[in-house]
């Protein structure tokens, strides 16, 4: 039976520890750490998400704004407000809400955040440093992850992990992280054959597939690690990319869904746009 690796305690804790900081960053330097989202459109989970953060950023004492635009504004429009909160001094953080509608070009309206205020960690500028191990700002669920092992003594050096997904958001930066980190990492995506048979080799196995219960106990090996990343709504219920019930009685450790590396994701968020705050020299 596998040890839960509980992501719900410890971005509480991460929480109450980033809420101390930052009281006393208001108190000794008078700095409320700021985080601008941009969202557009009105895609029903990017508003839930942003409802989140916005409330997370309250419960630590930070300053949030949020900027909706409906969709029919021009992309000169939204890369007019975000380089007005690039500015803004009182703005340390900002991310642009992904999706955006079709009709933008999501990648080219996202570089127009300056890298010292990407909170989001894969922006150009960020993802460079981070391929030369020179890491500054770092994604937020690959930090969430990171947090999770090193919250259960879960060393990556010398391990072979296995990463199933190659996007900007996680997957890349994820794997880069671990090889900074002396483990050696495969990389699997729709493409690669065989999968399970790289599965099986994996210390730890990483997933953010997005596919309800696609990896079954087979595909795992005797006391792996699982890092659960992928999320589903299936009939009203909330599933991960691993079938839990099963590869618990496998794995060495396993993250939940829900509870696992989502409530990490928005702390480390947070955390990032603290880290930002603590360079920025302003009053007020």
């Amino acid at each position: 039976m596998s040890e839960i690796l509980d992501g719900k305690a410890l971005s509480k804790q991460k929480r109450e520890e980033l809420k101390k900081k930052i009281e006393e960053l208001k108190e000794k330097r008078n700095i409320t750490p700021g985080l601008a989202i941009i969202r557009v459109g009105n895609d029903a989970a990017s508003e839930v998400y942003v409802k989140n953060k916005l409330k997370a950023c309250e419960e630590v004492g930070m300053y949030a704004l949020e900027k909706h635009f409906e969709g029919t504004e021009s992309e000169e429009e939204i890369i007019k407000s975000i380089d007005e909160c690039n500015q803004n001094e009182f703005i340390d953080g900002i991310i642009v809400q992904s999706p955006l509608p079709k009709n933008y070009d999501e990648e080219k309206v996202a570089s127009h955040v300056l890298g010292s205020k990407d909170a989001d960690g894969f922006g150009l500028e960020n993802m460079g440093h981070l391929l030369m191990n020179q890491e500054q700002v770092l994604a937020a669920t690959p930090k969430g992850i990171l947090h999770l092992l090193d919250a259960y003594h879960i060393s990556l050096e010398g391990k072979h992990v296995v990463v199933i997904g190659r996007s900007v958001i996680v997957g890349r930066p994820m794997a880069i992280l671990c090889l900074n980190r002396n483990a050696t990492v495969t990389i699997a995506h729709s493409k690669t054959q065989n999968l399970s048979e790289l599965t099986k080799t994996a210390d730890i196995l990483i997933s953010a597939v997005g596919k309800p219960e696609f990896i079954t106990a087979e595909m795992i090996k005797e006391n792996a690690v699982c890092i659960d990343v992928g999320i589903s709504r299936i009939d009203g219920h909330l599933k991960g990319d691993f079938l839990f019930d099963e590869v618990k009685n496998k794995a060495s450790f396993i993250t939940p869904v829900p509870g696992g590396v989502g409530p990490m994701t928005v702390v480390t968020l947070l955390e990032n746009v603290y880290e930002m705050s603590l360079k920025r020299e302003r009053k007020g």
